[in-house]
């Protein structure tokens, strides 16, 4: 059965993270997506390494970084900045039903790239903006990353241990999760598009910005503040909401209580072989628990020491008590759970070899996911793109080559 999205064509001139992360979902629900980069370095990421992979004899390599977020992709090289090579994305775009971009606001449309000037050549177009602060406000000309945007939009203030304690201070989240939350969001956009789109025949622009998304994704945090007017403080791994919910010292190492309810902090004082704290008044409810809780935890220590990590997993999940351990990346990719799920993939490429990927989380049972190529290497498909897509001969290809229009 064919892919989802199959039936479409995207060209993503986006580059880093946010943009190439809702490219490739795109991709791996069967789209069609036409990576344009710049001729000679490509995506900012292919250099950002090391880690490197690198083909077994050493002529081709790839930053695990652009790994990340190009698979399912197709690499046209060409320069945007030239007149020849803006007459080609027009020729694409006439041809395609999705735009995807990053660049600062008005940056493409002194290359008449822009929504307003493509839209003309195809009515239909979706035409997806990604920037960091938005194309207005009083922060819109500025360039936003990730680590910036977290800073601004809050989730470093909630992130981090407590002022005044051991390591205290603001800390940023592991990975770049802003970016990854805005290429999700913009992906959506994309698909809602496209279904008016398949309704009405009307193309339309879709925008994302990042910080928009990461105040978006403060959650619960976000309604605590806006409810009382009390912006929450950092507080390490406890939860404001919920007790116990975070990191518990054992014999070897950490684990992670999740205690969602009532009913599962009786079971937990049960295993703990203190069954009196879920009657006591100070911690039976929730509520209780929230007001109370630095009475609690220190109790809760003391009993967890007293097993390893993997001790207290056991007998704890025959309880119904949710937890587990604060697993490294090496033991998530070991785990079997995440082997059952098929989280750790590859894909083989013409001069790499096997190249390792992280699956997709939708599983979709009538037209799942499939991992068709490896990320491009810089222009791998530029021939194969200009004459499939812009009906270009072998003479056009290689005077645009001699003239440095493409790569």
């Amino acid at each position: 059965m064919a892919a989802p999205l199959s039936h479409l064509r995207v060209l993503d001139l986006s580059r880093v993270l946010a943009g190439p992360w809702a490219g490739q979902i795109l991709g791996d629900l069967g789209a069609e997506v036409i990576k344009i980069e710049r001729p000679g370095t490509g995506d900012d990421t292919r250099a950002w390494g090391p880690p490197y992979l690198k083909g077994a004899d050493g002529s081709a390599e790839l930053s695990a970084y652009f790994l990340t977020a190009n698979r399912n992709k197709q690499s046209l090289a060409v320069d945007i900045a030239h007149p020849e090579g803006q007459a080609l994305v027009r020729k694409l775009v006439a041809e395609s039903d999705v735009v995807l971009e990053n660049f600062k606001v008005g940056g493409l449309k002194r290359y008449g790239l822009d929504y307003e000037s493509l839209k003309q050549i195809n009515p239909k177009l979706i035409y997806c903006s990604i920037t960091g602060f938005g194309q207005d406000g009083p922060y819109a000309s500025r360039p936003g990353y990730d680590f910036l945007i977290q800073a601004m939009g809050g989730l470093m203030s909630i992130t981090g241990q407590p002022d005044g304690e051991p390591g205290g201070g603001p800390v940023k989240v592991g990975v770049a999760l802003t970016d990854i939350m805005t290429g999700l969001y913009a992906t959506i956009g994309v698909l809602a598009a496209l279904s008016h789109r398949d309704r009405t025949g009307e193309g339309q622009y879709v925008e994302a910005a990042l910080l928009d998304v990461q105040v978006a994704c403060l959650a619960n945090q976000a309604l605590n503040y806006l409810t009382t007017g009390k912006a929450p403080a950092r507080m390490g791994n406890a939860h404001p909401n919920i007790v116990p919910y975070q990191d518990f010292p054992t014999a070897d190492g950490n684990m992670v209580l999740t205690v969602g309810n009532d009913q599962q902090f009786a079971r937990l004082c049960e295993v703990l072989g203190h069954p009196e704290w879920a009657s006591d008044e100070r911690f039976a409810t929730n509520r209780s628990r929230v007001a109370n809780r630095k009475e609690l935890i220190p109790k809760l220590r003391q009993a967890t020491v007293m097993r390893s990590t993997r001790e207290w997993v056991g007998i704890l999940e025959q309880a119904g008590v949710p937890c587990g351990p604060v697993n490294t990346l090496d033991q998530v990719f070991e785990d079997p759970q995440i082997l059952a799920r098929g989280m750790k993939q590859s894909v083989t490429h013409p001069r790499l070899g096997e190249v390792p990927t992280v699956g997709n989380p939708i599983n979709l049972k009538l037209t799942p996911v499939a991992y068709r190529t490896a990320p491009p290497l810089l222009g791998e498909q530029s021939v194969q793109i200009l004459r499939k897509v812009a009906g270009l001969s072998s003479e056009d290809i290689e005077g645009l080559k001699d003239r440095g229009v493409i790569g």
